[in-house]
């Protein structure tokens, strides 16, 4: 089993989620958050006064699958989130060595 964690923009999490539904995948936790890469923020105007934005919005997706789904779902991501520009964000892949259900403590990739 795999951990996919994607941080990507707010404006692409609609056409990810709806992508990632379309080929079988429907849990996944999604968190609102802030944070900054390369382009470390950028500056606005706000009442005459300028300011500087360094966290950005951003949506982060965890997702938990079996094996077979993961370079899927991964293009999956990838297609639907790339914009081209700056701050399109990141994928990260983790190893998980257990899944339990709390429910029924069912184990493994049966748990998810």
């Amino acid at each position: 089993m795999m951990k996919i964690e994607a941080i990507i923009q707010p404006s692409r999490f609609e056409s990810v989620k709806d992508a990632l539904l379309e080929i079988g995948i429907d849990g996944m936790t999604v968190t609102e958050v802030r944070g900054h890469g390369r382009q470390k923020g950028h500056t606005e105007v706000y009442r005459g006064r300028e300011y500087t934005v360094d966290l950005l919005p951003k949506i982060k997706l965890e997702l938990v699958l079996p094996d077979s789904l993961v370079n899927r779902a991964v293009e999956t991501i990838l297609k639907s989130a790339k914009t081209g520009k700056i701050g399109d964000g990141k994928i990260f892949l983790s190893r998980i060595e257990e899944a339990i259900r709390i429910r029924n403590e069912e184990r493994g990739e049966s748990a998810l």
